[in-house]
């Protein structure tokens, strides 16, 4: 394949597969700008690496494979500077002063258990909740089955009811 051809194709990947990567993205920083950002990024890494592509797994999937491998490198270079439980009450959508603090304390802790939740769990409800990826996506993501995503975002929410009526 000619490098023109290539760059075609990764310009009509681009066009399909960016709101993809961008939920993907999104649903792992919870930043608009980081994950727009990466998005970029990992369409740039793309480019530079599209004779790897080899066809054994779908396009989304590769590219979100690259945009994992984008984020690790970028977190690397920019550590969180708060957790969770650093952030003020303040920041939280509050409707009144006695049902938003019980609603921020039930906010913080949804969080706290979501983040506590083992892997596949967490990156699935991530995706589906924040991120807004179709089951599909989400297994196109994995490399799996909707199913199998469908199931796993069944079981971690299942985990996550169980841990919050401890």
């Amino acid at each position: 394949m000619h490098r023109s051809e290539s760059d075609a194709d990764m310009q009509r990947n681009y066009q399909e597969y960016a709101r993809t990567v961008y939920k993907y993205l999104l649903s792992l920083t919870q930043n608009e700008q980081t994950a727009e950002e990466l998005t970029q990024e990992t369409f740039f890494q793309a480019i530079q690496s599209c004779e790897k592509y080899d066809g054994s797994c779908s396009m989304p999937t590769w590219l979100c494979a690259i945009a994992k491998n984008v984020l690790r490198t970028y977190r690397r270079k920019h550590p969180p500077q708060e957790k969770i439980d650093d952030i003020p009450e303040e920041a939280f959508s509050i409707p009144s002063a006695e049902e938003g603090a019980e609603a921020s304390d039930e906010r913080v802790r949804l969080f706290r258990r979501l983040h506590g939740l083992p892997e596949p769990y967490r990156e699935v409800l991530y995706l589906r909740i924040y991120g807004g990826l179709s089951f599909r996506e989400i297994g196109e993501v994995h490399s799996k089955t909707e199913n199998w995503a469908r199931v796993t975002f069944y079981r971690g929410k299942e985990k996550l009811k169980e841990d919050l009526s401890l």
